[in-house]
C-alpha cells in the first residue's frame, strides 16, 4: 500500500517512536527499526486507503452491533473540511480515523445535539470532531490508538487552531473517553440513528491534552502512575517534529501537495492561530 506517510514508529514503547521523512518511511520494512515492529500513520489521500479504512470501520462497528451501511457516506460538501488517517502495519490497514472541521456545512455532531454546539459556538469556541475512530483487534495496541489521536491533535490545535474536540460516544464508552484522555459529558443520551446505537456528547479542551502531553507524552514508564493512553503519545520533542514538517508542507501552494506524491492532506491548513494551551 502506497502513499504518504506521516510518521513510522514502533508498537513498542519502550524505546523512542521513529520519525523519518515521509519519502523515507513509506519505503521502510516493518521490521526497520532495530527488529522492532512498526506501523504508519498515513493520510488517507488515495481511493485505495479509504476503501480500506471504511472497510475497517464497517467490520468494527458490525462487531458491536451497530448499523454500518449508511455511516460513512460522505457529505460531498464537506469532504474539504475533513481529513481520514489511518495506521498500517504489513502493509494492511490496522486503525484510522477521521478529523471534521467545523465550517459553513457544520459538523456531525449538529445532527444529534445543534444546541449544545451551538452553545459552545456562541462562547467563541472552535470546535472540531473526531469521528470513524476504529481499531483492528489484532493490533491490540494502545500505542496505535494514541498515535492516531495525536496527529489528528496535530491536524486540529496545533496547525489549524481549533480548542474544542467533540465526539458522540456510546454510553457504555464514557468512562473509557473520559479516563483515558479526559473528555467530559455536554450531551445527554440520545439515539444516532446513523449507527441506530444510543450516544452522549463528550468534549476535550484541546488545553487539557497538550498538558497531557507535556507532561507523559513519550515516557511509557509513566503508566505505572498515570492510567491514560497520553504516556503511548510522542514526545513534546517528537510533536515538534511533526509539527514542523507538516508546516513546512503548507509552503508548497499553500496546502500539502508535495510535487509527484499527491495530496500529503486533503484539507488546507489555516495559519496556526495561537490559543491560551500554547
Amino acid at each position: 500500500m502506497l502513499g504518504n506517510t506521516i510518521i513510522a514508529t514502533p508498537f513498542e514503547t519502550r524505546m523512542r517512536a521513529l520519525i523519518v521523512e515521509e519519502d523515507v518511511a513509506s519505503e521502510l520494512p516493518d521490521d526497520a527499526f532495530d527488529g522492532q515492529r512498526l506501523f504508519k500513520i498515513r493520510a488517507a489521500d488515495t481511493e485505495g486507503h479509504r476503501s480500506s479504512a471504511n472497510i475497517l470501520i464497517n467490520r468494527r462497528y458490525a462487531w458491536r452491533g451497530y448499523r454500518s451501511s449508511t455511516a460513512f457516506r460522505p457529505r460531498a460538501s464537506q469532504n474539504e473540511d475533513r481529513i481520514t488517517l489511518v495506521a498500517v502495519g504489513h502493509d494492511e490497514t490496522i486503525g484510522t480515523i477521521s478529523v471534521g472541521f467545523d465550517g459553513p456545512h457544520g459538523l456531525f455532531v449538529d445532527d444529534l445535539f445543534a444546541e449544545e454546539v451551538a452553545a459552545l459556538r456562541n462562547k467563541g469556541r472552535k470546535v472540531c470532531e473526531f469521528t470513524k475512530l476504529a481499531v483492528d483487534t489484532v493490533a491490540r495496541s494502545k500505542r496505535v490508538l494514541a498515535s492516531l489521536f495525536h496527529v489528528a491533535y496535530i491536524y486540529a490545535h496545533r496547525l489549524r487552531g481549533f480548542d474544542s474536540l467533540l465526539i458522540e460516544v456510546n454510553p457504555r464508552h464514557v468512562r473509557y473517553y473520559a479516563q483515558m484522555l479526559g473528555f467530559r459529558i455536554i450531551g445527554p443520551e440520545r439515539l444516532n440513528h446513523r449507527v441506530n446505537a444510543p450516544a452522549v456528547l463528550m468534549c476535550l479542551d484541546f488545553s487539557h491534552a497538550h498538558a497531557q502531553i507535556g507532561r507523559f507524552g513519550g515516557n511509557p514508564q509513566s503508566v505505572a502512575v498515570e492510567r491514560s493512553l497520553y504516556p503511548y503519545a510522542f514526545s513534546v520533542d517528537e510533536e515538534a517534529g511533526i509539527v514542523g514538517r507538516l508546516r513546512a508542507a503548507t509552503l508548497h501552494d499553500g496546502d500539502f501537495t508535495r510535487p509527484g506524491q499527491g495530496d500529503f492532506l486533503r484539507a488546507p491548513v489555516r495559519p496556526y492561530l495561537a490559543s491560551a494551551a500554547i
